[in-house]
Parts: C-alpha cells; structure tokens; sequence
C-alpha cells in the first residue's frame, strides 16, 4: 500500500503533463489553420506572428485560435529593434542569452511601439533581419 501512495504522484504529474501537451498540440494546430492564409509566419508559446504583403499581425495563442490580433502596416513602421532585457541589440551579433526577447515596431506617426515576444533570440533575430530588409526595400520603392 506505501508503495502505491508512492507512485500516485508521478502518475498525477504525468497526466498532468499529457494534458499540458495535448493543450499546445491544439494551438499548434489552431494556428495552422490561422497561418494559411498569410505569407510567412511564425509560432511560439508567446505569441504568433504573421506577413502578408505590407501588413503584420500578431496576437496570442489559444486552442480556438490566436487571440488578441493587432494589424498594422510596415508603411507606418519607423525602425525596427531586437530587444533582449530591455536593451536593443544588434539584429546581427545577438547575445546568446536572454530573460526577455522582443522585436520592437516603432511607428511614424506617433510615439508608441508595439512590441512582440519571442522565446528564442535567434528566431527574433531572423525575423528582424528578414523585415528590416523588407522595409528598407518598402521605402526605397516609395522614394
């Protein structure tokens, strides 16, 4: 009997991580379906983020679906910065390590930014990298 109030715990700590998986199964498989219709995107556990032509939208993973969607155009985009703790980085020689990775949008018009996190900062990187590029070519087209 010992034995088995022994073992109890792990088997409620591995349902308990069933559950978890089968939970991030389900927002990996509802953002499929999100991401079809875009150009490129991407999925973390902190946000998703997706392209399509100038436009950018991000909002937070759920199992129904991303929640919380901002769009906002690359137009509008002043300068785009990878921030690691809170210091802006460079896009090409990232530190390593990092609590807080975000790509932070700054726009034209006004003083606010937007800021999207990420759990790797290598991922953030490339994107900085891939939408910086894109920006640049958006505005040496408009000149």
């Amino acid at each position: 009997m010992e034995r088995g109030l022994l073992w109890l715990p792990l088997l409620g700590a591995f349902f308990w991580l069933a559950w978890q998986g089968s939970q991030e199964y389900q927002k990996l498989e509802a953002y499929k379906i999100w991401a079809e219709q875009f150009e490129r995107a991407k999925y973390d556990i902190y946000a998703v983020l997706a392209q399509k032509g100038n436009d950018i939208t991000w909002g937070k993973p759920t199992t129904k679906g991303p929640i919380q969607l901002q769009t906002f155009s690359l137009l509008d985009v002043e300068k785009i910065s990878l921030l690691v703790n809170d210091k802006q980085v460079e896009m090409e020689n990232p530190p390593l390590k990092g609590r807080v990775i975000e790509l932070e949008f700054v726009f034209y018009e006004s003083a606010k930014s937007v800021r999207v996190p990420f759990t790797e900062i290598p991922l953030a990187a490339e994107w900085g990298k891939f939408l910086q590029g894109f920006l640049g070519n958006l505005n040496s087209a408009n000149e």
